[in-house]
């Protein structure tokens, strides 16, 4: 077994506690709003939903090349913005890796807006080595994602505001 970390750092115009509402707490509500068709149901398998210990099972749309994760919530601080939840089973471990865990952290800019910092870390099976193309692939999604949010609620400016 193997672990390898990956670090990397985006900025956003969004005050870090309203993304963080849209993109961590009402996700579930949020995604299929901002990028119809991604998702096609999330379900709660364990937990409330969104606290530490959640499990849920996502599968997505049609074209994805990845049918289902269930990943399960390992840390969640809304005062500081730290989200953490690991993937434990689906096709996007394949057979090289025994769980994939994000961590992401929003932290206030003097913009009003704020950075995204985030970890990733692949825990492989056995011997096997981080495939390269799987780190740029989860990174790119979650950029995908993150300026899709981003632009909803720029397009909304009430939209979790309060």
């Amino acid at each position: 077994m193997g672990v390898f970390n990956f670090e990397y750092e985006s900025s956003s115009s969004i005050a870090p506690s309203r993304l963080f509402k849209a993109l961590v707490i009402d996700a579930d509500n949020v995604i299929p709003k901002v990028v119809p068709n991604a998702i096609q149901s999330t379900e709660i398998v364990e937990g409330d939903g969104t606290g530490v210990g959640t499990i849920k099972k996502i599968t997505f749309g049609p074209g994805s090349p990845v049918k289902n994760v269930t990943h399960k919530v390992e840390a969640l601080d809304r005062e500081k913005f730290i989200y953490s939840y690991s993937v434990i089973e689906g096709d996007a471990l394949s057979d090289k890796y025994e769980k994939i865990t994000y961590e992401t952290k929003l932290v206030a800019s003097e913009n009003g807006g704020c950075v995204i910092k985030g970890e990733s870390k692949y825990v492989t099976k056995g011997e096997k080595e981080v495939n390269e193309e799987d780190v740029k692939a989860n990174k790119d999604k979650a950029a995908w994602l993150l300026k899709a949010v981003e632009a909803y609620l720029l397009a909304n400016p009430d939209a979790y505001s309060h």
